[in-house]
């Protein structure tokens, strides 16, 4: 007769909870710790370093969008066809890449001013460092033209606007001031001369940028004499008080092939050659149908 064990080990064995020694050791492997450690870490690493570049991206698609950049205002994009241009782009490099050194950074505030005539490719340079700056080290950037600038400051004092104008002009004045990287474009424009409360006001918002070591691109068409007169003395010792750069751009127009364009656009589909522009051209001699 079997015992009371022997049944108990036999219904352990019939619904499966007692195995055979042998059977054991041939169906359950050897497991490396070390092994499966180092596969773990490796894909953990793997899916972290995917993260942090998904996130570094959408970091700098956020720093594009707020930017105000044109995305065509790229180094790929731009033709070094004259020796202004050349020396322009060695410069605006240098400066990119001193933005490795932090100390270089940290040390003081720095002043790059594109000046020269209309149309030879300051802006597009300008944008390119900023683009680049953005892509290598995440540089927060603002490109504004300073009239633009100057006319919110002047609506924002409409109290009783309806498009809410002085909130606008508050959040503008706030990115002016704590953006890394701030490019005035079109400065004194039409050589036009400054107000004495424009020459103020954009006198402090450089002294706090310097203050705050924050960098600057000035852009304009005067030569660096005039913008003096044009800004005002106070606002030109504010940009004495930067590490500035000077770069002049002499070369031809880059918008000049527009006109040549049409030139001969019009010339070949003229019958004849015509001395300027002549609107509502009638024939005063001849006489009417009627």
């Amino acid at each position: 007769m079997k015992s009371l064990q022997d049944r108990i080990s036999e219904l352990k064995s019939s619904i499966g909870l007692e195995r055979r020694p042998d059977i054991n050791k041939q169906n359950k492997p050897k497991f490396d710790y070390e092994q499966n450690r180092r596969l773990y870490e490796q894909q953990a690493n793997a899916d972290l370093h995917k993260l942090q570049q998904s996130n570094r991206q959408h970091r700098i698609e956020q720093l594009q969008g707020r930017s105000e950049l044109n995305p065509k205002w790229t180094f790929d994009n731009l033709v070094e066809d004259a020796q202004d241009v050349q020396e322009a782009v060695s410069i605006a490099k240098s400066f990119i890449t001193a933005h490795q050194d932090p100390k270089w950074r940290q040390s003081r505030s720095h002043m790059m001013i594109f000046y020269g005539d209309y149309g030879r490719g300051k802006s597009h340079i300008a944008g390119a460092i900023a683009h680049e700056l953005i892509k290598r080290y995440e540089t927060s950037v603002l490109y504004r033209q300073l009239q633009t600038l100057l006319d919110m400051r002047l609506f924002s004092y409409d109290y009783q606007s309806l498009d809410n104008a002085p909130q606008k002009y508050r959040e503008v004045n706030q990115q002016l001031l704590t953006v890394d990287l701030l490019i005035l474009d079109e400065v004194c424009v039409n050589e036009t001369v400054l107000k004495k409360n424009a020459q103020a006001w954009l006198g402090n918002l450089l002294r706090q940028r310097k203050i705050a070591n924050k960098n600057v691109i000035l852009i304009t068409n005067h030569n660096l004499v005039d913008l003096e007169s044009a800004i005002g003395k106070y606002c030109f010792e504010s940009i004495r008080e930067y590490e500035t750069y000077q770069v002049q751009f002499q070369g031809p127009s880059r918008r000049s092939e527009l006109v040549q364009q049409y030139n001969q656009t019009t010339q070949t589909n003229s019958p004849s050659p015509k001395v300027g522009y002549q609107p509502n051209q009638i024939d005063y001699n001849k006489k009417p149908d009627y």
